[in-house]
């Protein structure tokens, strides 16, 4: 990490921070409330299908606005949002106002995760970015690291009402803390793209993703990831506070784990130049193996085993398909066409959510996890061993 880019790089971090608290909290509280896994599955299909249709329209936003101001404006929202949900959910009751909440602040992450990309793109254009993607995800991961920490150890003193203030706080930190950043003058001018229509725009986007040679593959590989990922995010909290009888704080010590695999994962990524297709092929067989792992649950320890290599390898996937789209799709419809493409990527996972609600049975996700490792076996046969034609 540069000196220079300190206040951007701790803006990143606070703002993982709150988003990972809110990701902690959600599923669990939904689980207390219900004692329910399809629960938490249901909750997670409502909250990430916003999160992911957003994207296409945040792409085009990000084409025709200046990104650092839609970075920060997505984060004083978020801001806003959870006071507004909070207090519904504290003069009203009932789970939806943390669903509701959860599925406004997601769309809003999804706006500020595309901006952020285009700044990244943009101001750090004479770095490898490569080595650019992994620092901006290692301090992701330190927010990663303190938020199921932050979170359960808070709850365990404050209602977890309390607790959603709390992100609220680190949101308006946050965006403090990147105004501290003098990097702006290094951001690159966009090239002029045609002025188009948004359903233009739309159209535009997904012929590209079609015509660009590798780009639906990559949708597919990462579609089959997201799947993993998504059913590992619904059920995680149930299997281990329910399935497993663990304790919350051994819950976030596993999301911890999880962070700490990331950072070595990383790390590695970072400071060792991988081929891209080696760099995909080894993040995908090894989410693949741990999907598996989570799905056998003949032991907790062999859940964790499981749960690692899903989280450490899943940003590893993520740099992999971040490189690609950079190098292949034209500078003037980076944002249309990578909003486009991350909404087809991630659709999965709300259906892995859904796929959850309608087969698990109690606080056993087993049969699911299972059955998703076989369909993303599929995808990864067919688009990383299939030759281009």
């Amino acid at each position: 990490m540069l000196v220079r880019d300190r206040a951007f790089f701790a803006s990143m971090f606070l703002t993982v921070l709150a988003d990972q608290i809110l990701l902690f909290l959600v599923p669990l509280v939904i689980f207390q409330i219900t004692g329910n896994v399809a629960w938490s599955g249901l909750a997670f299909f409502f909250e990430t299908l916003p999160r992911y249709l957003a994207f296409p329209v945040a792409g085009i936003l990000c084409d025709r606005l200046n990104p650092i101001l839609l970075l920060r404006v997505s984060r004083i929202l978020r801001a806003v949002v959870c006071l507004v949900g909070i207090t519904g959910q504290i003069v009203f009751g009932g789970v939806w106002w943390l669903i509701a909440l959860s599925a406004v602040v997601g769309v809003l992450t999804t706006q500020g995760l595309l901006a952020l990309e285009m700044v990244l793109v943009r101001a750090f254009s004479d770095e490898r970015f490569e080595k650019v993607a992994s620092y901006s995800q290692l301090a992701a991961q330190m927010g990663v690291v303190l938020g199921p920490l932050t979170a359960a150890y808070m709850m365990a003193i404050w209602p977890w009402e309390a607790v959603v203030f709390l992100a609220t706080g680190l949101f308006f930190l946050a965006d403090g803390t990147f105004l501290l950043w003098r990097g702006q003058g290094r951001m690159e001018q966009r090239p002029e793209s045609e002025r188009r229509h948004p359903v233009k725009d739309l159209a535009t986007a997904f012929r590209l993703v079609w015509q660009i040679p590798g780009l639906m593959r990559a949708v597919l590989q990462a579609a089959g990831v997201n799947l993993a990922i998504g059913a590992t995010l619904a059920t995680a909290a149930a299997m281990m506070t329910g399935f497993y009888a663990q304790s919350e704080q051994t819950y976030a010590w596993l999301q911890v784990g999880g962070a700490a695999a990331t950072f070595a994962v990383l790390t590695m990524t970072a400071h060792i130049h991988f081929g891209l297709k080696t760099l995909g092929r080894a993040a995908y067989a090894m989410i693949l193996l741990g999907t598996v792992l989570t799905g056998l649950g003949v032991h907790p320890l062999v859940y964790v085993v499981g749960f690692l290599l899903i989280a450490g390898f899943d940003k590893m996937f993520n740099i992999y398909v971040r490189t690609l789209r950079k190098e292949i799709i034209p500078a003037g419809e980076f944002g249309k066409t990578t909003g486009v493409i991350i909404c087809l990527n991630n659709i999965s996972q709300p259906l892995a959510g859904l796929a959850v609600a309608v087969f698990a049975s109690g606080d056993d996700a087993r049969t699911v996890l299972l059955a998703i490792s076989g369909a993303m076996a599929v995808l990864g046969a067919l688009t990383f061993f299939k030759r281009a034609a």
